[in-house]
């Protein structure tokens, strides 16, 4: 996979035995065979920390109590850590980001990158002045149709980009919450954890990031609607916002955590002058597209007419269908590539994840949306 046989050292923290995305984190990780897991600190609970690392097998000398002693203690090893995951909640992910990228560490951040954008770019100063790595996994942009579909659009097969519509559907919170308030909420819904936004932040960044993988454009303006369903919820569940793109490209964005029926159903639509692309996360591998003109194509992972980009993320062939998990561990092959490229000092081939623009700009759109609706429902400029 490399050329050199070596393999990353990495840390986690947060993610221990309870957490279900610490798991997918840890199996996209070691999916590819390109990074070690070597330290942690995966709970508040020291005990509980040191019972996930006999589980994983990681020596229990490098289980840590928490991520300062954490940081301290890898960048000063020769045999340290090259990256940190962290899967904590939203609150935390600055400070503990930061504290790593200012020991040398590199980082791999659950999305949203932080708590608000202020957050997000006092990471992207420090990434800059530091020479740090930092990668953001929305996991859905790693399935491999979508990097066909961003060369295909590079490459001009449907034109010029007239509209997007992109949507991340869920019922979750509905089927979760009552009408009557809670007293104790989790943390998902507590501001002061997660942001100013609960489902633009939640599921809107991941709309918006599929549109920038997928078509490789960035929101200019935003016009929203922010709708709260149960109206006692202090933040909103249902986001609609209008697009500009730049150069007379619109778009459409929805994201809602009270869509019943839909589980979890990210999608787009790109329509351009030569023809359309559309996804569908329930059918992952298939890439809809259609000619102006012409009759509707369906594109599949794993066969030869795909491009090299999308081709060398498959893990299986043509038929064999690959799921969630091969989509994250794509986003850790991607970073690990390019990390390791850096490393070695060579340069590396075009591996795409999102990255620290990403994370910013994520952040951007949520502080948009939310400065939006706050003003009347007006455009308010990225």
């Amino acid at each position: 996979m490399t050329g050199t046989g070596k393999k990353l050292r990495y840390g986690m923290v947060g993610g221990g035995l309870s957490s279900y995305i610490g798991d997918v984190h840890r199996h996209a990780a070691q999916m590819d065979d390109l990074a070690e897991l070597c330290a942690g600190c995966f709970s508040r609970r020291f005990e509980a920390s040191l019972e996930t690392a006999e589980a994983w097998g990681v020596d229990r000398t490098r289980v840590y109590h928490d991520y300062k002693e954490m940081a301290d203690a890898e960048s000063a090893r020769e045999d340290g850590i090259d990256f940190v995951s962290i899967m904590t909640p939203n609150s935390s992910h600055f400070e503990i980001a930061k504290y790593f990228m200012e020991r040398g560490i590199h980082i791999l951040c659950d999305k949203p990158l932080t708590l608000n954008l202020d957050q997000a770019l006092a990471l992207q100063q420090i990434a800059q002045d530091k020479g740090i790595l930092v990668g953001v996994t929305y996991g859905y942009t790693g399935y491999p149709v979508i990097r066909q579909a961003r060369e295909m659009i590079r490459q001009g097969t449907i034109g010029d980009i007239i509209h997007v519509r992109v949507q991340h559907p869920e019922d979750w919170v509905i089927e979760s919450t009552g009408d009557a308030p809670e007293e104790d909420l989790p943390w998902r819904f507590r501001p002061e954890v997660v942001g100013e936004a609960l489902c633009t932040g939640d599921l809107g960044t991941h709309a918006e990031q599929l549109l920038v993988q997928f078509t490789g454009l960035r929101i200019r303006r935003v016009l929203a609607m922010l709708d709260t369903y149960p109206t006692w919820l202090p933040l909103e569940t249902n986001t609609t916002v209008l697009l500009d793109l730049g150069e007379g490209r619109t778009g459409d964005l929805w994201a809602s955590q009270i869509a019943m029926g839909k589980t979890c159903s990210p999608a787009i639509y790109v329509i351009g002058t030569k023809g359309s692309l559309e996804w569908d996360h329930t059918q992952p591998d298939i890439l809809r597209y259609t000619p102006r003109g012409g009759a509707t194509q369906l594109l599949e992972a794993g066969k030869g007419y795909m491009t090299p980009q999308s081709d060398r993320l498959n893990r299986v062939s043509a038929g064999h269908h690959e799921g969630f998990y091969e989509a994250f561990g794509n986003i850790y092959r991607s970073y690990a590539q390019v990390l390791l490229a850096r490393k070695e000092g060579r340069e590396p081939e075009d591996w795409t994840f999102p990255d620290i623009r990403d994370g910013v700009d994520g952040m951007r759109f949520v502080h948009a949306c939310v400065e939006s609706h706050k003003k009347g429902n007006v455009w308010v400029e990225l």
